[in-house]
Parts: C-alpha cells; sequence; structure tokens
C-alpha cells in the first residue's frame, strides 16, 4: 500500500490501510487521528473509516483500517484468523489478566520446569472454552464489562468456544515465557494467559503482545502511526 498514489476519490471509494499501532493509542484514537488526517488532507467534509479488530492500548501491531465503502467489509476482515505474538509472566495474577492491573495474588515459580510449560501449551491448542476477562469491553445488559469491574461489581461471564490452530513455546526466561499464537476470532490472549498460569499450578498475566497477522494481512507490511502522519502533513496534495 503505497499511500502517496492515493487520491481523494480512492479513500471515498473505499481502502484498507494497515497500520501498526504503537503501545498507548487505543485503536479508537488510531481511527479518529487517520479520519482527521484524510478529512484535513482532501478537505473532505465527511469521511467514514473503522477497524476491524480492537487492539488493547497495551498491544502493539496490526489494525486494519478501511476507510469509504469498505467500510462495509470490516465484518470480513474480523472473521478471519489472527496472529499473535507476546510474552506471559509467571508468578503472579492481575484482575485485568494484563498489566492495566495490578498483581493482586502472587506464587513460587521454583519448581515450574520445561516439561511442565509444554505440557500446559498443549491443553490450549485446537478448540477450547475460554472466559472473557472481566476488564474486557464485552457488553452485559448494555454496559460493559470493564465498567462493572472497575466499579467492583461481580458479574457471571459465561466461557465460549474458541479455537487456537498454533501455540508455540518460542523462549523461557522465567518468570517470562515468550510465544507465538494463531487463533479464531473472539479469542482473548488474556484469557489464555491466565488459564495458562492455572494450568501450572500457578498464576500468570500477560505482560507483552503484539497482533502480527489478520488473515494474509502481515504487520511487516502496515505503516507506522508516525508515517502515515508524516504523509498526511507533508506530501497530500487534494
Amino acid at each position: 500500500m503505497d499511500l502517496g498514489k492515493l487520491q481523494k476519490q480512492d479513500y471515498q471509494t473505499g481502502q484498507v490501510l494497515l497500520v501498526d499501532k504503537p503501545l498507548g493509542w487505543t485503536s479508537f484514537q488510531v481511527v479518529n487521528k487517520v479520519r482527521w488526517l484524510i478529512r484535513k488532507g482532501f478537505d473532505i467534509k465527511k469521511i467514514k473509516v473503522g477497524h476491524a479488530g480492537t487492539l488493547d492500548p497495551l498491544a502493539s501491531g496490526l489494525l486494519i483500517l478501511c476507510t469509504g465503502k469498505f467500510t462495509k467489509q470490516i465484518e470480513t476482515y474480523q472473521a478471519q484468523q489472527k496472529e499473535y505474538t507476546g510474552t506471559i509472566t509467571l508468578g503472579g495474577t492481575t484482575p485485568s489478566y494484563d498489566l492495566e492491573t495490578q498483581i493482586d495474588h502472587r506464587f513460587d515459580i521454583a519448581g515450574i520446569t520445561q516439561e511442565a510449560i509444554n505440557k500446559a501449551r498443549e491443553q490450549f491448542v485446537g478448540d477450547i472454552m475460554q472466559q472473557p476477562p472481566v476488564f474486557s469491553a464485552l457488553k452485559k445488559e448494555g454496559k460493559r464489562l470493564y465498567e462493572y469491574a472497575r466499579a467492583g461489581e461481580t458479574v457471571d461471564i459465561p466461557k465460549r468456544g474458541v479455537h487456537i490452530s498454533a501455540f508455540e513455546i518460542t523462549g523461557v526466561d522465567l518468570p517470562d515465557v515468550h510465544f507465538r499464537v494463531a487463533c479464531s476470532k473472539g479469542t482473548y490472549i488474556r484469557s489464555l494467559a491466565h488459564d495458562f498460569g492455572k494450568a501450572l499450578n500457578n498464576g500468570g498475566h500477560l505482560s507483552a503482545l503484539r497482533r502480527t497477522k489478520i488473515g494474509e494481512f502481515d504487520v511487516k507490511n502496515a505503516h507506522t502511526i508516525e508515517a502515515v502522519i508524516a504523509h498526511f502533513d507533508g506530501s497530500v496534495e487534494s
């Protein structure tokens, strides 16, 4: 995708833009920024821009943006298999299953072996049942789950089926376990980290996450947000 070749009509007709979302940005902030840049760059009053699958602020990596009429295709991209790399830190759990919240329970990792890690990994390949984190954007009775969690309210969250086609341990440097995962739509890697810790009779939370692929789209072909901003600030001609 060469941003320099895209003109006003291209964005309005519809484009798929690949952005490498940086840490700290919400997916919504990326969408808003790109929408504003397109409007400003081409003097467009309104332009549709949406993303095909949320990434948490503490995660980086591939975010697919659709513009114009291509926003109707968002669900197609959302349904495709996704791949991630990341790190599970053993020895502690957090309420959010990641670093958004502080560690609430600590565990001794002295007895964890490479063999135990490999055996635990096997439990999470194929069709599995997974419970979404309480700190998530899923809705229950019209409210986001994280709204209940931040208010200290307990809610019943039913488990749901997901498919993990690959779960590879790429390195172990305790308490950190590095991994690569390929999974279906709806899979929470935070929940995988939490459940992985439980499978080791220990505790775990997600300490790093990067989305590398969605279907055939690869983060290697994505633009950084800095590159997108620099393009619109310096080279767009309406």
